[in-house]
C-alpha cells in the first residue's frame, strides 16, 4: 500500500522541481542554453517605461538585471514580480552578453 502512495508523491516532486525560477545570472552567463525557451524569473522592478498598452521594464533578482518586453501595462517601479516569458539573447562581446530580453507571457505583480 505504501508503494502506491509513494510513487505519485515522487512523480509530483519531479514535475514540480522543473517549475522553479531561473536566476538572471544564469541567463546572462549562458544565454545559448536558454535561447528561445520559456523561463520564469522573480525579482524587483527597477525601471519601468511604457504606454497604456505596452512597454519595457527591468527586473533585478539580486544576481543581475534583465529587460522584459510587455504587450500589457507595465508594473510600477518597486513592484515584486514573477515573470514567465520567452528568453532571447542579444550579442556577446568579449565574453559578456548585452541586449538580453524576456518577452512576457505572464506576470504576477505584488506591489509593496
Amino acid at each position: 500500500m505504501k508503494k502506491f502512495l509513494l510513487a505519485p508523491a515522487l512523480a509530483a516532486v519531479i514535475l514540480l522541481s522543473g517549475c522553479g525560477s531561473v536566476k538572471i545570472r544564469q541567463l546572462v552567463n549562458n544565454p545559448s542554453r536558454y535561447q528561445n525557451r520559456t523561463v520564469r524569473i522573480d525579482g524587483d522592478v527597477t525601471r519601468s517605461t511604457g504606454a497604456v498598452v505596452a512597454g519595457l521594464y527591468q527586473v533585478d533578482d539580486g544576481t543581475g538585471k534583465i529587460n522584459v518586453l510587455s504587450t500589457r501595462p507595465v508594473p510600477p517601479k518597486g513592484a515584486r514580480v514573477s515573470v514567465k516569458g520567452d528568453f532571447s539573447s542579444g550579442v556577446q562581446v568579449l565574453g559578456r552578453s548585452y541586449g538580453n530580453v524576456i518577452r512576457e507571457q505572464d506576470v504576477d505583480v505584488k506591489t509593496r
